[in-house]
């Protein structure tokens, strides 16, 4: 079975409204094993909405369209779903009735412009409205279909999880899902970590049809995710397959992997800490805060947290952190930085960076000439250069992740 979806309206395609319609709509077809290959926006203009039905009934055995189906002039989907069927719209009385139901719940006197939601294409069937008051519409179209459903997104969920989900699930005839699990990596380009896991990709393609799948997400400072994509007949067999392809991609990419699905990196390095019953306090100079509002941003993190200190003028490291008078900017003051921390504040574990993130140099550096320390435990404080390229704001945030990534690591080395 394959399913197409549209998302009928002029506001779409102005960005004056995100299309969330269609983001959930796919989600519950791959719960149903039901295959989704095109997702298509169009304004409200009967003849656009003909052509993209057109297209999408030709290449799909279902068509999935939400919006369109109001009360006013601009809705229009009725009338083009009638043209592509070839048959006329006719006033359903059981639509009529369901109206008219709806406003006298409401104590409401229904304006006559309602009627339009009443009007139905000859052979089509209504989905009963229970939460607004356009009904929605089975339209078969040859052996295809088309469900029409409101673009209002709790109207339209409703209907979908009721009445489409069930008789598109009857249609496909057989019982299946699709899942997906992100491995979560950073440290690798985008076209090296695709280089690296070619091999993997080519022995899925001779499995041939039905071996999982791997998509490729370059997520900017994030890092790079690696989504694996299964289809099986349950919970049970699809967790198996996901976990399988987990391996294997562990097995080639190590440490490169920090993370599965919403796990952020700050998130692994909590486990390794809570894991090791260590915990960890940060400085901070050029990234200002950001490494402590990462940490403190996961949940339970009072368990590895002690503290951070935004150390951002020369004196403070001085003074409170007990780094060596001299240049701020260096590996070894950044090493100094992770000790002193981790004294102050009775932490297992110091992070510190320091750092020109820009616009103007500083001690004659110019910006992205950045440092991270750490100070762990049983070893010597170290300074680690990162090397950053970019404007003020990314070297922040980039100097943040990649200063948590090698934390990681060592972490690891830990272990």
């Amino acid at each position: 079975m394959r399913a197409e979806i549209l998302a009928v309206g002029t506001e779409l395609l102005l960005g004056q409204i995100l299309d969330t319609n269609s983001t959930w709509i796919a989600e519950e077809l791959a719960a149903s094993g039901i295959d989704c290959n095109y997702q298509t926006r169009v304004g409200d203009n009967v003849d656009r909405i003909v052509g993209a039905l057109e297209i999408a009934l030709g290449r799909a055995d279902a068509v999935l369209v939400c919006g369109g189906l109001g009360p006013t002039q601009d809705d229009i989907t009725r009338e083009a779903i009638a043209a592509v069927m070839g048959v006329p719209l006719k006033e359903d009385d059981e639509a009529r009735r369901l109206l008219l139901e709806v406003f006298s719940r409401r104590n409401r006197q229904m304006p006559v412009s309602n009627l339009r939601q009443a009007e139905v294409p000859v052979g089509a069937t209504i989905i009963p409205q229970v939460m607004g008051t356009a009904p929605g519409l089975i339209c078969p179209v040859g052996e295809r279909v088309v469900y029409a459903m409101p673009g209002v997104p709790y109207e339209m969920q409703e209907m979908m999880t009721r009445a489409v989900l069930p008789d598109l699930r009857r249609r496909a005839g057989e019982v299946a899902l699709i899942k997906s699990r992100t491995l979560r990596t950073w440290g690798l380009g985008e076209a090296l970590l695709a280089e690296t896991v070619t091999p993997r990709l080519e022995a899925l393609d001779e499995k041939g049809a039905g071996a999982p799948t791997i998509a490729f997400l370059a997520s900017g400072i994030e890092g790079v995710k690696l989504r694996v994509t299964v289809k099986a007949r349950d919970e049970a067999e699809a967790a198996a397959l996901l976990d399988a392809e987990e391996t294997a991609l562990r097995d080639i990419l190590g440490d490169a992997v920090f993370g599965v699905d919403d796990e952020t990196m700050e998130a692994a390095i909590g486990k390794l800490l809570v894991a090791a019953g260590l915990r960890i306090a940060v400085a901070e100079s050029f990234t200002g805060g950001i490494i402590s509002s990462r940490m403190i941003a996961v949940p339970g993190a009072s368990k590895f947290f002690v503290g951070g200190i935004v150390a951002y003028d020369s004196e403070v490291k001085y003074s409170l952190l007990g780094i060596d008078r001299g240049p701020v900017v260096s590996a070894s003051a950044a090493a100094a930085m992770a000790e002193g921390v981790r004294r102050l504040v009775g932490a297992d574990v110091g992070l510190a960076t320091t750092g020109v993130a820009g616009p103007d140099p500083q001690e004659g550096l110019e910006p992205g000439t950045c440092f991270a320390g750490f100070a762990l435990p049983g070893e010597a404080a170290e300074g680690l250069s990162l090397s950053l390229v970019g404007g003020r704001n990314r070297n922040r945030e980039m100097g943040a992740i990649t200063a948590l990534d090698a934390l990681r690591r060592r972490l690891l080395a830990l272990a």
